[in-house]
Parts: structure tokens; C-alpha cells; sequence
């Protein structure tokens, strides 16, 4: 059963005609205690039918600990798109957590786009900086599907990671892991958290994210 309408397929294949080179992306599943996973790889398996420079592999997560390891991978369903073709392909810090659906979806069509265009939208001053940056930093972005405000800030700190690869931002679906949401203290949404230690609430603009970089 197909979750996008046919107007939604055709206004996404159309944004996907926009795209200079490919995207491959690995979603990490587990055939149980999931309920989501089933229903993001069929979002992902969708946009690949729809963009030709988009392809996508399902890994399980439990019998592929190695993989996973790699890429951070400790809860699912996770997608990681990375820049190229699955047999070349780099890696460029962008993480999802939980399905993106509803508002989220654009979300993920914003990576792919931004992956394969190679264009971010930030400014000179921010791209500086960022490029420069000589520290680790783990941005994570709370949201819910029923968020219209959440996608500015995820696809801000996915646009910051692509910067260097010493930043990684994750979206994070709240309601599908309620103990980290109550860790970071998560009472509403968009929520970013900086390395453990910061968080700002809201779509913040991207001057007031890079200040709390900078105190990391």
C-alpha cells in the first residue's frame, strides 16, 4: 500500500528532477519491537521510484551490529542518506530517527536535495566558522510529525553537518523514544540539543545555534 497520494508523488517527483548527482541511503530496520520500521522503508522505497538518482538499501540493524556501530546507529528505524551511489558513496553526518512523516517528510527531501545539489542555506558566515570548526559536535533535533515549525530546525543542523564531518544532527521523532525525549527533558517541540550539555527551544535562527556551538 502506497503512502503518498498521487498529487504528493507528482509534486515530489517533480523537486526530485532538480537533483545533480545520486543519493544512496541505508535504513536500518528490526523485524521486531518496531512499529514504525515497515513504514519507513516504504517512504524511502517511494522516493527512489521517483527520483532515478536516488537509491536506498534496508539493513537489520540487530544482525548487522558492525554497520550499525558505524554510523551511530543505536535505535530504529534510522535513515542515513550519503552523498554518491551505494558502492561510492560519503557519508555526511545527516541522521533520522523514527519515520519522517507528516511535516517531516520535507525534511528528508530537503537532505536529499541539499546531499545531491551541494548547496546549503547558510550564510557565508556560518559556512565559515562551521568549516573551520575544530571540535565534535552531536546536534539533536526533537520533533513530531504534527510539527510545522520542526523542519526549519532539523534542516538547519542537517545543513550545519554537511559543513564538516565533525558534525553529526539527527532528527529525532519524540514520541517514538519517550526515555531520551524524557532525558533531554523534551516538553515541547522543535527541542535541539548540543552536545548534552545546551538546548534551545523553537525554530531558532541559525546566529543563536552557532553561539551555542561556540560554548561547547
Amino acid at each position: 500500500m502506497a503512502l503518498m497520494d498521487d498529487d504528493t508523488k507528482s509534486k515530489v517527483k517533480e523537486s526530485l528532477l532538480e537533483m545533480d548527482g545520486p543519493v544512496h541511503m541505508m535504513v536500518f530496520t528490526e523485524k521486531e519491537n518496531c512499529s514504525t520500521c515497515a513504514d519507513t522503508k516504504l517512504i524511502v522505497d517511494e522516493l527512489s521510484q521517483l527520483g532515478d538518482k536516488i537509491s536506498f538499501e534496508e539493513i537489520d540493524a540487530g544482525s548487522n551490529k558492525e554497520t550499525a556501530e558505524r554510523y551511530g546507529v543505536d535505535k530504529v528505524p534510522a535513515i542515513i542518506p550519503f552523498k554518491g551511489t551505494k558502492e561510492d558513496n560519503t557519508y555526511m553526518g545527516v541522521r533520522f530517527f523514527g519515520i519522517p512523516a507528516g511535516y517531516e517528510f520535507t525534511s528528508l527531501l530537503d537532505s536529499i536535495l541539499t546531499i545531491s545539489i551541494g548547496t546549503v542555506g547558510l550564510s557565508d558566515d556560518a559556512q565559515e566558522y562551521l568549516k573551520g570548526l575544530d571540535k565534535d559536535v552531536h546536534l539533536q533535533v526533537f520533533v513530531t510529525p504534527t510539527c510545522p515549525y520542526c523542519p526549519r530546525a532539523v534542516v538547519l543542523a542537517h545543513h550545519m553537518a554537511m559543513m564538516n564531518d565533525r558534525i553529526t544532527a539527527d532528527m529525532v521523532e519524540a514520541q517514538e523514544f519517550p526515555e531520551l525525549s524524557q532525558r533531554y527533558k523534551v516538553m515541547g517541540v522543535p527541542r535541539t540539543v548540543i552536545n548534552d550539555d545546551h538546548h534551545q527551544e523553537g525554530a531558532a535562527p541559525e546566529n543563536l545555534i552557532i553561539d551555542l556551538i561556540k560554548k561547547v
